[in-house]
């Protein structure tokens, strides 16, 4: 087993929190999903501002209402939704890393704009080498698959879970920032015109599947000229939305790979958007996929959100993650002082 270190003792798990590192790739010959952060900008940016590598696992924090108790001294952050933070009863500014002390209690209010939020920790989180290898080694919660999490078991966090981090780890990020104190690393904060906004009104660019041909000409104009609104039926499988039916000239077809973003059409013809813990396959003909940068603002949409969709060609959307991805690594985050 490897040498772990209690971080955090949770007090209110709130209404749906997760351990999620980067995913879990490679399965899907077992029948696994990826999993994973279901808003990648935020998990991204969560871990910049805790000096953490890039796939590092945190909390992804649905709706809200987590309380944690320190149990050493370290640094957090907190991204995506407007959810409020607070340490010891005193508000703390979003995606800005913050010190904790042990005893500090840290609570999440309810989101206001956007539903997830991800919580990151210096050195981020851990699991013992046993769940880890249970689980394909990756840390990442599918609840619908009982893998990841804490216990490997898929579990969301209840009151009572003790948050652990590897003391392995830990020790080499002081050594990297040459510092034997927390308080002498360095807190960030992402520049406000870098931070993502989160609406109501969402556009979905989307690029058309192989399957288009079982759609006919006005099928297509109606699917990309119609408003959706997201239905109470979402979560990280899939987002079901409303809206003008879209009919295919075929009733199914058979069970085949299913892609991040793939956007079926069931017999109903209301679409459903499928995310991280989608099913591996599945037999309902696919109008396109939506491109992952878009699908994030999607899993941020509340129930009655209103969602459009816009098609791109392939070319488009690789200018589009190229340029994403050139942004996030231009982007300097600023010293707090």
């Amino acid at each position: 087993m490897n040498n772990l270190t209690s971080l955090f003792k949770v007090q209110n798990p709130g209404m749906l929190t997760l351990l999620q590192d980067g995913g879990r790739y490679g399965a899907f010959n077992n029948g696994l999903t990826n999993g994973g952060p279901l808003d990648n900008t935020a998990f991204y940016w969560a871990n910049r501002l805790c000096h953490n590598q890039p796939n590092d696992a945190m909390l992804e924090v649905s709706l809200g209402g987590l309380t944690l108790i320190a149990c050493i001294d370290s640094i957090i952050a907190l991204t995506g939704a407007d959810m409020p933070l607070t340490i010891n009863g005193h508000a703390k500014a979003l995606w800005q890393s913050h010190f904790v002390k042990a005893g500090d209690v840290i609570e999440l209010g309810y989101a206001v704009h956007g539903l997830r939020s991800y919580l990151a920790v210096y050195g981020g989180f851990s699991v013992t080498n046993e769940v880890l290898s249970d689980c394909f080694g990756s840390s990442a919660t599918v609840c619908r698959e009982n893998i990841g999490g804490l216990h490997g078991d898929g579990s969301k966090l209840v009151a009572g879970d003790m948050l652990m981090c590897s003391t392995d780890k830990l020790a080499h990020q002081n050594r990297e920032h040459d510092n034997k104190a927390i308080k002498s690393i360095v807190r960030l904060k992402l520049p406000c015109k870098q931070q993502p906004q989160y609406h109501d009104a969402i556009v979905l660019r989307t690029i058309l599947s192989y399957q288009q041909q079982h759609f006919s000409a006005l099928q297509q104009r109606l699917f990309f000229s119609s408003e959706y609104q997201v239905s109470a039926n979402c979560d990280r499988m899939g987002y079901r939305l409303t809206g003008k039916a879209i009919k295919s000239k075929i009733n199914g077809i058979l069970s085949e790979g299913i892609c991040h973003g793939a956007v079926q059409i069931p017999s109903d013809g209301q679409p459903i958007v499928l995310l991280n813990d989608r099913q591996t396959i599945g037999g309902y003909p696919k109008i396109g996929s939506v491109i992952a940068f878009d699908t994030a603002k999607l899993a941020q949409a509340k129930q009655g959100s209103s969602v459009r969709f816009e098609a791109i060609s392939m070319e488009e959307a690789h200018n589009i993650f190229h340029l994403n991805r050139s942004l996030l690594m231009r982007t300097e985050l600023i010293e707090c002082r």
